[in-house]
């Protein structure tokens, strides 16, 4: 959320290294072409007139076009939420050229439901539009996306952008920067860190791609936690140097990554040994004896994170329906907070207890009892981390 306002303009490498997957135009021959619609658009729009230069003003900026009416605008068509300084916009080639390429976003993403390309007269008649246009834009340029989304309003003859809703988030800041530092040097920073962290925990890593696909993991994993751990209307101060990115400190992405592959291989083994004729197969959980779940922990995890995990995820990835006001917010906090506490609590129950015990058939009922427990427990990480777009690692 932090990351793309900046990224979406000059860092294609950087948003695929973290895998974010961030809405495009196909630009190239049909942008001209998109651009010139707009003018047009502008030329008709009754909310705009040309740019004339008034006798004894400073001279016109250099690639306006023409200016439009946004307050009138706002206030003739009842728009609520947005900034009262908002008045007359000189209406540049940049801002078209930016509306073209939103608009070639929103087409290909709707290009598969044909439902959502019909006028909003269509629409209103029990056929609804299946995209919502969400602005994530940093606080210091939030005016300036308002004035685009209005602009966009008044020259869309689609009519795609009635669901227009801006998430703001606050500044990032860096305690005692040495020099300036973009998004490529803080990635790569903080894969460095993530890799000599890992060195000390587990000895000289192998140079081969498994390797390199788990300290990338985990990197994206510790950035993601790292930006929307905290609330997106906050600041998020980044300590660089002194870095949270660690495997061994319980609040970070890291953390979480160790525990869901802690959960991987205490389930492979499993079936190893099942393989292997040591424990006879999970029975279906009709036939399981759960009264022998008696440690704190084990209730701890079911009524803690099991039970209420459907309300974590409703809370923190339903976006409001559209309703009055241009912001909204997204509580992705909740989700790397939920995920946090729950893996600082696995941990210390799976520290605590030797599920695997020794292949005795009376120790069977309570085996089987925390496998299905833990099974559960698993299915929740990975459910949780896949609103964050983290896949989970099978080892590390």
């Amino acid at each position: 959320v932090r990351l793309v306002p900046a990224l979406a303009e000059g860092s294609p490498e950087v948003l695929r290294q973290l895998r974010v997957e961030w809405p495009a135009g196909s630009g190239g021959s049909a942008l001209p072409g998109a651009v010139s619609a707009l003018k047009a658009a502008l030329g008709r729009s009754p909310w705009a007139s040309a740019c004339e230069r008034e006798p004894g003003t400073a001279a016109l900026p250099e690639g306006v076009v023409g200016k439009v009416r946004l307050k009138s605008f706002v206030e003739q068509q009842g728009l609520v939420g947005y900034d009262p300084n908002l008045d007359v916009l000189l209406v540049t080639e940049g801002m078209l050229r930016s509306l073209a390429e939103l608009q070639q976003a929103v087409l290909q993403c709707l290009v598969s439901d044909p439902v959502a390309l019909l006028p909003l007269t269509s629409q209103a008649e029990g056929q609804s539009s299946c995209c919502s246009i969400v602005h994530v834009v940093s606080c210091e340029e939030e005016f300036q996306q308002q004035q685009l989304d209005l602009l966009w309003r008044i020259l869309d003859l689609g009519a795609h952008t009635a669901l227009q809703k801006h998430l703001v988030c606050g500044p990032v800041k860096v305690i005692n920067p040495s020099s300036p530092i973009g998004a490529d040097q803080y990635f790569q920073l903080r894969k460095r860190q993530m890799y000599e962290a890992s060195v000390m925990k587990y000895g000289e890593l192998a140079q081969d791609e498994a390797w390199t696909e788990v300290i990338d993991t985990l990197t994206v994993a510790a950035i993601r936690f790292e930006m929307l751990s905290t609330a997106h209307r906050s600041q998020i101060t980044l300590d660089l140097e002194n870095s949270s990115i660690s495997t061994k400190g319980t609040k970070s992405g890291a953390f979480v990554m160790y525990n869901c592959a802690r959960l991987a291989t205490l389930f492979d083994t499993f079936q190893q040994a099942v393989e292997q004729g040591k424990y006879p197969p999970l029975p279906p959980v009709s036939e399981l004896n759960f009264s022998c779940l008696r440690e704190e922990g084990e209730w701890l995890l079911l009524f803690n994170y099991l039970l209420p995990f459907p309300e974590v995820l409703q809370q923190a990835a339903q976006l409001p329906p559209p309703s009055k006001g241009i912001r909204i917010t997204a509580n992705t906090e909740t989700v790397c907070k939920f995920l946090i506490q729950l893996s600082m609590d696995f941990s210390s129950y799976y520290n605590r207890v030797h599920v695997l015990g020794e292949p005795f058939p009376h120790l069977y009922d309570q085996m089987f009892a925390r496998l299905q427990l833990l099974g559960a427990v698993r299915d929740v990480f990975h459910s949780a981390l896949a609103t964050l777009h983290l896949p989970p690692l099978s080892q590390i």
